[in-house]
């Protein structure tokens, strides 16, 4: 199904052999069922585009980008509401999206029209976002275009894995902690890690939650909820968190890397089941033969399964999830009117201004590893 009256093609970021490459000629996504168009404000980035260029994850020419903000302009068929108010032509919503998708190539983020899956998408209530009036935001309540588009990939990320993944409920802030044992989140200035923090105490989840990041980040991880923090560049940081805490059972590397998951790993409980979750392809054949134990499961999410698509990636090949497209969509539902209400924050924001023109220049930012604790957002 294609809107009367828009253009036939648009301007988009594609992969383009081994880089990013902004076309002026893609195709207008056609709009499949389940989904609404929109026209884009802004858009973030994040290291799935990169990894999806160097690791060779992405189709040739498929449109890259993963998070969102934008104006409803039609609604597919089936649409799934996951706001109080159904959806309707003109909201403002920011949403997921598996850019560079095999299955989906047209329906990356990085795009003047994106059609995004009602089901991976956050509704914000009318009036509220506005232009932000700077460069540099903190981190606080949504309410600038610019903050909506840092959230969906992060948050809805670590609503898999503290829902789906480690089997949190979803309940709002409960008397007593859902584990009675703490989580140890190492990476806590990710934006996985951020969203994590968050989560992990309004769920009240834990009975402590351990953090680990750069010291600068400390008192932004305590604002968040972080009872403890630890300083990843301390040579000793895993000795001083083992003689702290003997018994952490969850674990989440937000990094995941192969120095991270042995640090990590080093970090887990000796004697009972301890589940450690990492956020790409590691597994215990990264982990140093004399440091294994048998009660440690490495596990993984795979985000992009909310779609209720098959997902392929060079090759990776993960069937269509059903259940992990439901639970995430409910976890999408339950956040929603706590972002509205400003309970749960963005992270700091970086502001471009030259829209999908940047794109290229914040992918290579994020390669490198020069942003640290804030999501680089451009404006269209």
């Amino acid at each position: 199904m294609q809107l009367m009256g828009l253009p036939k093609e648009m301007k988009a970021v594609v992969i383009e052999g081994d880089h990013a490459a902004v076309k002026n000629d893609v195709k207008i996504p056609i709009l499949e069922d389940g989904c609404m168009l929109i026209k884009v404000i802004a858009v973030a980035g994040n290291t799935s585009e990169f990894k999806h260029i160097d690791m060779k994850l992405g189709p040739e020419g498929s449109i890259l980008g993963c998070d969102v903000v934008g104006e409803i302009l039609q609604l597919g068929s089936d649409v799934i509401n996951t706001a109080e108010e159904p959806f309707k032509v003109g909201d403002i919503v920011y949403s997921f999206i598996h850019g560079a998708s095999k299955f989906r190539p047209h329906t990356g983020a990085f795009a003047e029209y994106v059609a995004v899956d009602s089901a991976t998408t956050y509704k914000a209530p009318e009036g509220l976002l506005k232009n932000a009036e700077e460069d540099h935001l903190e981190e606080g309540p949504v309410k600038t275009f610019e903050g909506a588009a840092s959230v969906p990939f992060s948050l809805t990320t670590a609503g898999a894995i503290m829902v789906h993944e480690l089997g949190n409920k979803l309940e709002w802030q409960p008397e007593k902690p859902q584990h009675a044992f703490p989580v140890l989140i190492w990476g806590g200035a990710t934006g996985v890690g951020q969203s994590l923090i968050q989560l992990a105490k309004k769920l009240h989840a834990y009975n402590k939650i351990i953090v680990v990041c750069s010291k600068k980040h400390f008192e932004l991880m305590k604002s968040y909820g972080a009872d403890d923090t630890f300083d990843y560049h301390d040579e000793d940081v895993v000795e001083q968190i083992r003689t702290k805490y003997n018994n952490i059972q969850h674990l989440i590397d937000a990094v995941s890397n192969e120095t991270t998951i042995q640090q990590v790993y080093k970090c887990a409980a000796d004697k009972v089941p301890v589940k450690l979750m990492q956020l790409v392809f590691l597994n215990i054949e990264n982990i140093k033969e004399k440091d294994r134990k048998d009660n440690v499961k490495i596990i993984g999410t795979i985000i992009y399964l909310v779609d209720g698509l098959p997902v392929e990636m060079g090759s990776f090949h993960f069937p269509a999830n059903p259940i992990y497209r439901r639970d995430i969509t409910e976890f999408i539902k339950f956040i929603t009117p706590r972002l509205a209400d400003g309970s749960i924050h963005h992270m700091p924001v970086r502001v471009y201004h030259n829209g999908l023109d940047d794109m290229p220049e914040i992918i290579d930012i994020i390669r490198k590893g020069k942003n640290s604790g804030e999501k680089l957002v451009s404006v269209l």
